[in-house]
């Protein structure tokens, strides 16, 4: 068992339409369903004890099951703690499992905690921490220094540049990529009266709906996790709130979605519902791991998405959206976006051609350059 199993063990699932309950679920050596998601079955029945050290690296050690025998475990995956980073790590663990039989064996995969700056800064907003990979950089550190053999990431939390040694050559099957309307008392964004509060940490939302909907207001330190997000809404310290709909999907929590806004309403974050897995150049081993598991379709979108967000050299203060997909005559559509922080302006752009890797690039590389120049100097107030 890992300190994964038993964080999610103590996790509460929140539902919107009742009080949070205040029992607190505890581990089974079955099946244990934490966070709306059914963790896989846990065999370990010598577990005596888990250990929790802290390094000064930051990362958890997980909790280890104290057996007879000591196994070495094949593959050590890397991620961060929350509820919804942890649920992709299981679901890497599930596919590298269904893959490849001798990962199935007991210990053979082990899930590796470790705290990022994003993680330990809660406070400020995104924008004023500043930097990039607030939400990579010590997992990348842990890969590279071989703390771990694979790091499973949010692709939208991934910096347009990899550290040296590190590659990312596999995305998982994109989820959907659009945003989640919560809210106690209004089924849409339209509908909220004027003057009230939407949370949000993201400055490509808050854009967005400002342009949209000038009257309402937004609150743009409306940080945590999911289950952090909606107890806030539901003590009422907002109104409404806007979340990924894909991380909602991982962590079985649709129920608290009102509405589920439209490309048109909400263009989405670059790389929005895609999972990547990184490891190091020189590991072929990880590598040849990582080729069974990557679905090429979204690689190809997410690195179109990527190019353009690296032209305009976005950062956590750049309101930037940006959506590749495949449309049905097997050609790649993207839409582009930039707005000013205030909403007061947007502006958008498309591109249509082939679905290869090279053409698509270019496109995202040729939409960032059109709206750089027709954006102009400070447009985002940097």
């Amino acid at each position: 068992m890992d300190i994964a199993s038993s964080t999610l063990c103590q996790a509460h699932k929140i539902n919107l339409t009742r009080q949070p309950s205040s029992r607190v679920n505890t581990c089974s050596l079955g099946s244990v369903s934490a966070i709306g998601f059914s963790l896989p079955q846990i065999s370990s029945p010598s577990l005596a004890k888990c250990l929790r050290k802290q390094s000064s690296s930051g990362f958890v050690r997980a909790c280890v099951a104290v057996e007879q025998k000591t196994r070495t475990a094949i593959i050590r995956i890397g991620t961060r703690g929350s509820p919804l980073a942890l649920a992709q790590a299981y679901e890497t663990r599930k596919k590298l499992q269904s893959k490849h039989p001798e990962l199935t064996e007991d210990g053979a995969i082990h899930i590796e905690i470790i705290k990022t700056t994003g993680d330990k800064i809660l406070s400020q907003p995104l924008a004023d921490i500043g930097g990039k990979g607030l939400f990579t950089k010590e997992i990348d550190e842990a890969l590279i220094n071989g703390h771990i053999d694979i790091a499973v990431h949010s692709m939208k939390d991934v910096p347009t540049y990899l550290p040296e040694k590190t590659i990312l050559p596999c995305n998982l099957v994109r989820e959907d990529v659009r945003d989640a309307f919560i809210c106690l008392t209004a089924a849409s964004l339209a509908d909220l009266p004027a003057g009230s509060v939407v949370g949000t940490a993201s400055l490509r939302r808050k854009s967005q709906i400002l342009h949209k909907y000038p009257s309402l207001t937004v609150e743009e330190n409306f940080r945590g996790n999911v289950q952090t997000r909606l107890s806030k809404l539901q003590g009422g310290k907002v109104q409404a709130t806007l979340l990924a709909l894909a991380g909602l999907k991982r962590l079985g929590m649709t129920e608290n979605v009102a509405a589920i806004l439209s490309l048109d309403e909400m263009l989405p974050a670059v790389a929005q519902g895609a999972i990547g897995i990184a490891c190091r150049t020189d590991d072929d081993k990880m590598a040849n791991y990582l080729a069974s598991l990557n679905h090429e379709e979204t690689r190809l979108a997410v690195a179109c998405e990527r190019a353009f967000l690296e032209t305009l050299d976005g950062s956590c203060r750049t309101p930037i959206a940006g959506y590749a997909a495949k449309d049905d005559q097997g050609n790649c559509f993207f839409r582009g976006l930039v707005a000013s922080p205030d909403g007061t302006r947007v502006l958008e752009t498309s591109r249509k051609g082939p679905y290869v890797f090279e053409d698509m690039v270019k496109m995202g590389k040729d939409a960032g350059q059109e709206l750089l120049s027709r954006a102009g100097p400070g447009f985002f107030g940097n």
